[in-house]
């Protein structure tokens, strides 16, 4: 099989990425790339700084030198911040707000790209919102994957309730809501679809549907088989 496979799945928040990402990882030997969770790593770095998220050119400094890694296999994937692990503490309600916003700082997009692009050398599957586009865009294969507004908010919903018992739903829609318009609207790599992609809408599909689908896409554009 090849190693130096790149496979690359972008799309809108509650899609799926996450989880069908790791599916394909684990299944091609892969390693996986949780973009998201750098953007993550970098907002509580922030947090735990005294910077303001407004100072584009400190946050982006910040971005530059701090040390942000991920370590495990796809389904115990650890991130670490400077040598501490913080796979916990980055899902919180305010890290996730607070990496929306420093998210569409350019000079942050740029430090993410190139530790991204360091850590897939070796081949990998990654997910976010512009790796067909900007990070890896001569991706072997190249999928973006999407659902309509609602069910994306019913995940979620189901997702952040894990850690906060107490969350609204319609909190959650429109918290999604907001991240859709500026992911897809900022100046810098904003959230689409490569031209070349593969549109996968998984409305109303089960996880393991929607993986099979995008295997049979991988074996097909590529060749590669899972290891037996």
């Amino acid at each position: 099989m090849n190693k130096n496979l790149i496979i690359a799945i972008d799309g809108p928040s509650g899609a799926g990425k996450s989880t069908l990402g790791r599916m394909l990882a684990r299944a091609l030997n892969l390693l996986y790339i949780d973009t998201g969770s750098m953007y993550r790593a970098v907002a509580l770095a922030v947090m735990e700084s005294s910077l303001s998220a407004k100072d584009d050119v400190a946050v982006g400094a910040l971005a530059g030198r701090v040390d942000i890694d991920l370590e495990g296999d796809p389904d115990s994937l650890r991130v670490t911040l400077e040598g501490r692990d913080v796979s916990d503490e980055i899902r919180s309600e305010e890290v996730t707000e607070m990496s929306s916003i420093i998210s569409t700082i350019p000079a942050v997009r740029r430090a993410m790209v190139e530790r991204q692009r360091e850590l897939g050398q070796r081949g990998a599957v990654l997910n976010g919102r512009d790796i067909g586009t900007v990070v890896f865009p001569d991706a072997h294969v190249k999928f973006f994957l999407t659902a309509l507004p609602n069910e994306r908010a019913e995940r979620r919903f189901h997702e952040d309730r894990t850690q906060n018992p107490n969350v609204d739903f319609e909190e959650t829609f429109a918290d999604m809501k907001e991240r859709d318009r500026r992911d897809s609207t900022r100046a810098d790599s904003p959230l689409k679809s490569a031209d070349d992609a593969i549109l996968v809408d998984s409305t109303g599909l089960s996880i393991d549907e929607v993986f099979e689908t995008m295997m049979s896409v991988v074996q097909g554009k590529s060749g590669v088989r899972p290891p037996s």
